[in-house]
């Protein structure tokens, strides 16, 4: 039986649609309707009921998920442990955020070459935000982002924190002494993506302690943050790894700011189905990394 049939059985299960299991898979719709058909005939049974819009698992439909993933985890494994590493051939889709850029995603990304130099990494950086929703649809195998996300059918690996520093260019005096959310309210600040779980705690912090609403802009590249900070253009809140470079050349002044930006939770995010083993691997691979971040 031709496993990329029981491939695209399952991906037109879990989407509900031809349409959305062929962008999935990076083929046409045409291909996913004429496989789903070959395999219904060599069958004898119907594994959809058609529906305007999409799709729906039939009775049998249903009976054969589970089989199903067994038959596509076993033929995976049977690749990993009987098959040469660079032989391994495939494309995971891995969404990820700048502060992990930043800080570790370059040795992620050689720790994977190492181990399986024929897996093609397919990147797409975004917002935390906007990479839980693109594991929720499942347009992407592997989430590497501030989480976890709580949905069902997701699996959340915990890869520890990441620790969060106010910065400012040296003109601003604002270095070696204790300061308040206060004292930054008439000052440009610069910071996280709107709308972001650190832009609203920060936003909160202000709320509660009654202060004006300072002038924030946002952004979700770090590295334009890093420089409009270095330029003094505001005071800058950044992931910690993203600016010690600065700090040690002394570009940057260290902020030391009551109440303190707690650390960044970080997760690997990936679907748990039985058949997606690369995912796990990959998260267990991005889980030493962290730690290994940790301890520098």
């Amino acid at each position: 039986m031709n496993l990329r049939f029981i491939e695209t059985f399952l991906w037109v299960a879990r989407l509900g649609s031809f349409r959305a299991a062929a962008e999935r898979l990076n083929t046409t719709q045409a291909a996913v309707s004429n496989r789903i058909a070959t395999l219904e005939a060599a069958l004898g049974q119907d594994l959809f009921e058609r529906m305007p819009g999409g799709v729906r698992l039939s009775p049998i439909g249903q009976r054969a998920i589970a089989p199903a993933e067994d038959l596509m985890r076993s033929a995976m494994e049977f690749r990993i442990s009987v098959g040469r590493p660079e032989q391994l051939r495939s494309t995971v889709r891995i969404g990820t955020i700048d502060s992990i850029v930043q800080a570790w995603l370059p040795r992620f990304i050689e720790r994977v070459r190492e181990l399986y130099p024929g897996l093609t990494l397919d990147l797409n950086v975004d917002t935390s935000r906007g990479i839980a929703r693109e594991i929720v649809e499942r347009k992407i195998d592997l989430a590497l982002l501030m989480g976890p996300v709580l949905e069902a059918g997701l699996r959340n690996v915990d890869l520890g924190s990441m620790d969060c520093a106010w910065v400012a260019a040296p003109g601003f005096g604002l270095g070696g002494r204790r300061i308040g959310l206060a004292d930054l309210v008439e000052l440009p600040i610069l910071t996280f993506s709107r709308n972001s779980d650190p832009h609203v705690w920060l936003m909160r912090q202000f709320e509660e302690l009654r202060l004006p609403q300072p002038a924030i802009s946002n952004s979700n590249s770090l590295s334009a943050m890093l420089r409009l900070a270095l330029e003094g253009v505001g005071v800058a809140l950044m992931t910690r790894p993203v600016v010690e470079a600065a700090l040690a050349s002394g570009a940057l002044d260290l902020l030391d700011v009551d109440p303190p930006f707690p650390p960044l939770a970080l997760h690997a995010v990936f679907a748990d189905h039985g058949d997606n083993l690369l995912p796990v691997a990959l998260s267990e691979v991005a889980a030493e990394v962290a730690l290994e971040e940790r301890g520098r």
